[in-house]
């Protein structure tokens, strides 16, 4: 079904997991308008030729890495937005246990989960036994149903399945996970454990981590963008802090495979947390200032020199108003300092 989708409205249906292409949660049925406008400019720049023939690592913008033994990470290059719908916008990765494999987010396309299923097949010739949705967002996702059809149960957390079937932030035709895990799971691969764990603040209600103890491996999802602005379209920015404190204070000398970015350790949670710390004081300001939100997306629209090195900037506008809805319009008392 996706193949046959026009470039164009493939490439805004695959920004959207990722990018201010958002369907607001929290109360609103649309997003702002002027992450709406920003994200209109970014994809009519886009080629409209620009997809690869052939599906590769190489064309599809993906790096494999070991991240130790057994554990492996495809590191997703890209800058926002992608040149490509065949390009993935995501990290993805699978672990090799002693009789079966666990594979981790399986990108935005069926063509880029089936080869994601040709890498596994390339380094073992252990089955798939178990798939992994970190949450509900099309770029993770949408390569759901490459394993469906092969009867490889697809996991996910709380609401995922209601998210996709109602097509919530453009998931429409998305094969939803047909396995809901609500609570701490560990999974055996033969002899090896990978814990499944609950975090909250991304993704309204969807967001799991999984941890592999032996190899002290920790796949966060979209609770990290290691060097890319984070996106927060159906956000709670609290929350999202508060899990970070505890993956931080849990796992202390994890390596970390994030949502995006690349594969980094304890320091890139902290930098995220850093991040989303020195937003709220800045939209605190905006609140003793009594600004407007027109205002600040007019005076703050430069990405601070802090993060001038970051990718994802067009997402960018889009943090500036979840700040401002979360914390400029709160009544609440931060408990962050």
């Amino acid at each position: 079904m996706l193949k046959k989708l026009r470039l164009k409205y493939l490439l805004a249906f695959a920004l959207a997991a990722i990018a201010a292409i958002a369907v607001m949660l929290f109360g609103h049925d649309k997003m702002p308008i002027q992450a709406q406008n920003q994200v209109t400019k970014l994809a009519q720049t886009q080629p409209a030729d620009s997809t690869p023939k052939t599906v590769s690592l190489q064309n599809a913008g993906l790096q494999l890495q070991e991240v130790a033994q057994g554990v492996y990470a495809l590191i997703a290059s890209t800058d926002f937005p992608p040149a490509s719908p065949a390009v993935a916008i995501c990290n993805g990765g699978f672990i090799i246990g002693s009789d079966s494999v666990l594979v981790i987010d399986p990108f935005q396309t069926s063509e880029l989960a089936e080869l994601m299923i040709a890498t596994v097949k390339s380094l073992t010739d252990k089955p798939i036994k178990y798939v992994l949705n970190t949450h509900y967002h099309f770029d993770h996702t949408g390569g759901n149903s490459a394993f469906v059809k092969r009867e490889i149960p697809v996991m996910g957390r709380g609401v995922i399945r209601e998210y996709i079937q109602s097509g919530k932030n453009n998931t429409g035709g998305v094969t939803p996970p047909n396995v809901i895990v609500n609570s701490q799971t560990d999974l055996w691969l033969g002899d090896r454990q990978v814990r499944i764990e609950r975090v909250d603040g991304h993704s309204a209600g969807t967001d799991l981590v999984a941890y592999v103890p032996d190899a002290k491996v920790l796949f966060t999802g979209d609770m990290v963008f290691n060097k890319r602005i984070p996106y927060t379209g159906d956000s709670d920015i609290r929350q999202w802090q508060g899990s970070l404190y505890r993956l931080i204070a849990t796992y202390p000398e994890a390596k970390v495979v994030p949502g995006h970015g690349d594969v980094t350790d304890v320091t890139g949670l902290q930098s995220q947390q850093a991040y989303f710390s020195w937003l709220e004081r800045t939209a605190l300001e905006w609140k003793a200032q009594i600004l407007s939100k027109e205002q600040v997306l007019q005076k703050f629209a430069q990405v601070p020199d802090a993060y001038k090195d970051y990718k994802f900037k067009g997402i960018y506008p889009l943090n500036l108003e979840s700040a401002y809805e979360q914390f400029t319009r709160s009544k609440i008392i931060p408990l962050i300092p």
